[in-house]
């Protein structure tokens, strides 16, 4: 079942085309991540998802039922957080909570506490959220899309702002809500890193085109694995792997840094005939392409493309 489907969706916004002939899939139960360079048509996509703005042209649906200015049923089962989120700056996390509560008819006062947990925001009881770091309020913001027990979450770079530790404390609860609470996932991020971590299935959009839509699992099938050498003699090193080792399939990357793509040579055996060979090494590793590439790779055959 698809909680997700767009059907050609396309924005113009003062004449300007911003999103063109989108159609997105996103599965119940996964966590979907939506890539893309900054204004690429990201928040403009999830602005229509959640009917703050409308398409232009195109349908969507959510929950297996049609979009429709008045589908105010449906945008009660979805917590959103767009761009930066904006509060009551002299209330408390708690008060700002109560009011969002108040204004969705969600009455269960227990919410509030299990949301600030959740999102790991404690001990803040009287602070007004205009003392807030921009992690606390991302972290508030979080807690705010998440308390009205909601299926589908659509979240906009929701990790923007917080540290390493708060980074992997999220991760972990997005893994915890999709898994151990069935909430659907669609979330924005230019932290590639951990959408590699945590997402089922990327949609990668560019100038407002869906660029590809595919399953983290299928990424990593057709990712390779390679051994990559850093040697402050690259031009010495490719002779010893093209004329000693018979290697072909290598790549110099930058003035330092060799990958080589042959199976069939281990490690070992490239270390050693560098030694034999007094060629330095800086750095020699094992290592599998990262979404990072692989983003960056469609990125760069679509801009070629629309050069051509």
């Amino acid at each position: 079942m698809y909680i997700i489907k767009t059907h050609n969706v396309t924005k113009f916004l003062q004449g300007k085309e911003i999103v063109s002939n989108v159609n997105l899939n996103v599965k119940k139960g996964e966590i979907y991540g939506f890539l893309g360079p900054n204004g690429s048509g990201k928040t403009t996509i999830m602005k229509m998802l959640t009917n703050l703005i409308k398409p232009t042209n195109g349908a969507i649906e959510i929950f297996g039922q049609p979009l429709t200015p008045t589908s105010y049923n449906m945008l009660g089962r979805i917590g959103s957080m767009i761009e930066y989120p904006i509060f009551y700056e002299r209330f408390t996390a708690k008060e700002n909570l109560e009011l969002h509560c108040n204004y969705m008819g969600y009455h269960n006062k227990k919410a509030i506490n299990e949301v600030l947990e959740m999102v790991h925001l404690t001990n803040i009881e009287n602070k007004p959220v205009e003392d807030f770091s921009l992690g606390m309020k991302q972290r508030l913001g979080i807690a705010r899309s998440l308390i009205a027990r909601p299926e589908l979450l659509i979240l906009d770079e929701p990790i923007n702002g917080l540290d390493p530790v708060g980074i992997r404390e999220i991760r972990n609860l997005f893994q915890l809500l999709c898994k151990e609470y069935n909430i659907t996932m669609f979330i924005s991020s230019h932290i590639l890193a951990e959408m590699e971590q945590i997402a089922d299935t990327i949609g990668v959009i560019n100038k407002g085109k869906l660029v590809e839509e595919v399953s983290m699992e299928e990424i990593r099938e057709k990712n390779t694995a390679y051994i990559e050498l850093v040697t402050s003699n690259p031009t010495k090193a490719c002779f010893i792997l093209e004329n000693r080792l018979q290697l072909d399939n290598f790549k110099i990357i930058d003035q330092k840094i060799i990958r080589i793509f042959e199976q069939s040579v281990t490690q070992s055996e490239i270390s050693k005939a560098m030694i034999l060979n007094d060629i330095d090494i800086e750095s020699i590793n094992k290592k599998i392409t990262s979404l990072e590439e692989y983003f960056m790779k469609l990125i760069d055959t679509e801009e070629s493309n629309q050069v051509k």
